[in-house]
């Protein structure tokens, strides 16, 4: 995991000299602190497999998703949450591995969308949830994904609920950076067909991205590694023009190995991309949406709920089709 060390000085040695990457919040880096990244032994598609043990499906989703890193999502179905976080990442902790969690609670929660509609009942609710949540890493290796779709999700909101979203982000980032000392924040920052670059790096940095270790790409849609390091470049440039900063970030590849077909709710056609792994272009590929689980009920999921898991979906995306 050291090697990421290398890596990266040739990757900020190539920066323009205009550029000026933002002191990490954290000074450790969690990715030498553990050795690869964890498997979550309870995910959707390891439970689907272990209870299906002779569908004839199971073996590939076995093979290509179940024993695959990606992150657990985190929310209102979590129980107490400080007992959930830390349980997930002190299991991660005893097998030497890096868990990838996922925040996904906040207040007016997919208010636009709709599909995956919810999280807290107010900003007030909304801090102490992730107060505890990131109590309950403590200090102890991870990486965080903060609320996808949280800042390009503005479209039906007015601008005082745009200002509470931006203060339950920019107070959650303190949260981690006071109790979770080991851990690496990103703040999702949608995908490159969603939002500007432009308008982009001013959310990011009106919800506090300066606090946070970087920010996270293309969470449950199809777009290209290439088009995400592409806008997330642009990203970047747009930050350090307006306010002379830069930060790392990490591209979703869960679902991207066929592109995007211009649907976002359970395209048809879609492949499994790069498994989670350090570098590609961003500073981590990670898998975040877990292949196979829904968006909601549209789409090659019609009739499902979000989150829930579709072997037949997931089985034509490890193959292509």
């Amino acid at each position: 995991m050291r090697r990421r060390f290398r890596a990266l000085t040739a990757a900020l040695l190539a920066l323009p000299l205009t550029l000026t990457v933002a002191p990490s919040a954290h000074a450790a880096d969690p990715t030498t602190m553990t050795s690869g990244f964890y498997v979550d032994p309870n995910s959707s598609a390891k439970q689907w497999v272990a209870a299906n043990p002779a569908d004839g499906r199971a073996p590939a989703i076995n093979a290509s998703l179940a024993n695959t890193p990606m992150a657990r999502w985190f929310g209102a179905w979590s129980g107490t949450i400080g007992t959930a976080t830390g349980a997930y990442v002190g299991a991660a902790d005893n097998a030497d591995k890096l868990p990838v969690l996922v925040a996904y609670n906040i207040y007016l929660r997919d208010s636009c969308g709709g599909h995956s509609g919810g999280g807290a009942t107010s900003p007030s609710a909304y801090a102490t949830w992730i107060a505890q949540f990131a109590g309950g890493i403590a200090n102890r290796p991870a990486a965080v994904i903060l609320e996808p779709d949280s800042l390009a999700d503005y479209g039906c909101l007015n601008q005082t609920q745009i200002r509470e979203r931006q203060g339950m982000i920019s107070g959650a980032l303190a949260e981690f950076n006071r109790q979770a000392p080991n851990t690496w924040v990103y703040l999702d920052a949608g995908n490159p067909g969603w939002i500007s670059a432009a308008a982009m790096a001013q959310r990011l940095h009106e919800a506090g991205l300066r606090q946070a270790h970087g920010f996270s790409l293309n969470i449950s849609n199809y777009f290209t590694t290439a088009q995400n390091t592409a806008y997330g470049n642009s990203v970047n440039s747009e930050l350090s023009a307006r306010y002379g900063y830069t930060k790392p970030f990490v591209v979703d590849t869960s679902r991207n190995g066929n592109g995007a077909n211009g649907e976002w709710c359970n395209a048809a056609g879609r492949r499994i991309g790069t498994p989670t792994r350090l570098g590609g272009g961003a500073e981590m590929l990670l898998w975040i949406k877990a292949p196979g689980e829904s968006d909601g009920n549209c789409g090659v999921g019609a009739g499902s709920s979000a989150g829930q898991f579709l072997p037949e979906v997931a089985y034509k995306m490890i193959y292509g089709y």
